[in-house]
């Protein structure tokens, strides 16, 4: 992002604050808050309604946000993204905006909800790019709808794989970051009664720790967060994304290399494992570190992301 387009978002995230419209930002307005003309849409897709926030003009490149965030943590690489993309960036099923239904959360039904999404919108093809749990999604994307994939970007993390089974309870040495949190989300009823309504000390837990740029998420945004995943029914279906993991695992074992090339942008904490990982996922794979970067690659090195995402896609 530009220097413009940040001081523009910075002005609108600050008037939203100020007037108090932080507490009870409407999806529409956040989408006009961004610089560039951005709106928010539904779409009744597979069974579920996604909310969506689209802006620009030229090819389609879908943005799939992660936990415990939604589509606003896109928001300061999106105008500039925008300026040659038609820019779609996505509540994933049990996020945000979109519906939060009993079911369907395995990676490989929430790609199918995206590849509908993308053709209700006209589009026979798109790029697509994840972060965290949109990342898994993007890559069963472009594993089951090859024909849909024009790229796929994968920011700090893979799909789920046997790996998953060998992260021990008591690491030795400490990593960085222990993900105590994919056993937590495994739990069914406990953490809607110990998280509802006091989602915040969770986003902050999470910030605090996975991030390196510590001013990439403002309190307002963290506020934002905490609220999309307060209700009991939000954090039902955001822990389904983890409860899933068995079903990923499984599904992962029945897909070849994926064809559409491939892009993974790996974190100081991750870039090894993907760089490790992400070769034999494809045919044409290219693995980037974002540095002075944790985990939330695009709110703490948003230029850095925009720059390596638009000189793969421009320069496949």
């Amino acid at each position: 992002m530009d220097r413009r387009s940040l001081f523009s978002l910075g002005i609108a995230t600050a008037t939203l604050a100020a007037t108090g419209e932080a507490a009870h930002a409407e999806p529409a307005d956040l989408a006009r808050s961004l610089p560039g003309g951005f709106t928010n849409g539904y779409a009744q897709v597979n069974g579920v309604r996604l909310h969506y926030v689209t802006g620009g003009r030229g090819e389609p490149l879908v943005l799939l946000p992660g936990w415990p965030q939604t589509w606003w943590e896109f928001r300061k690489i999106m105008p500039a993204l925008a300026a040659k993309y038609r820019v779609i960036a996505v509540d994933l099923r049990g996020m945000g905006g979109s519906g939060k239904p009993q079911g369907g959360y395995d990676k490989k039904t929430m790609a199918r909800d995206i590849y509908e999404l993308i053709r209700s919108l006209g589009y026979p093809r798109a790029h697509i790019a994840g972060h965290d749990i949109g990342a898994m999604v993007a890559f069963s994307f472009a594993a089951n709808h090859p024909d849909a994939t024009r790229t796929v970007t994968l920011m700090d993390v893979a799909h789920p794989d046997e790996s998953l089974f060998q992260i021990p309870l008591l690491p030795n040495p400490a990593p960085p970051v222990h993900v105590w949190w994919f056993a937590f989300n495994q739990l069914r009823g406990l953490p809607e009664q110990v998280l509802a309504g006091r989602f915040r000390p969770m986003v902050d837990w999470l910030m605090d720790n996975l991030l390196i740029t510590k001013s990439g998420v403002t309190d307002y945004d963290r506020d934002l967060y905490a609220r999309a995943y307060s209700q009991p029914d939000a954090i039902r279906a955001g822990n389904a994304w983890y409860q899933a993991f068995y079903q990923d695992i499984e599904d992962r074992k029945g897909y070849g290399p994926v064809a559409a090339p491939m892009l993974g942008l790996g974190s100081e904490f991750n870039y090894d494992y993907l760089a490790y990982l992400l070769p034999a996922s494809g045919t044409d794979v290219r693995v980037q570190k974002i540095a002075g970067s944790g985990h939330f690659l695009a709110e703490e090195q948003p230029k850095a992301v925009t720059d390596a995402l638009t000189a793969f896609l421009t320069g496949r």
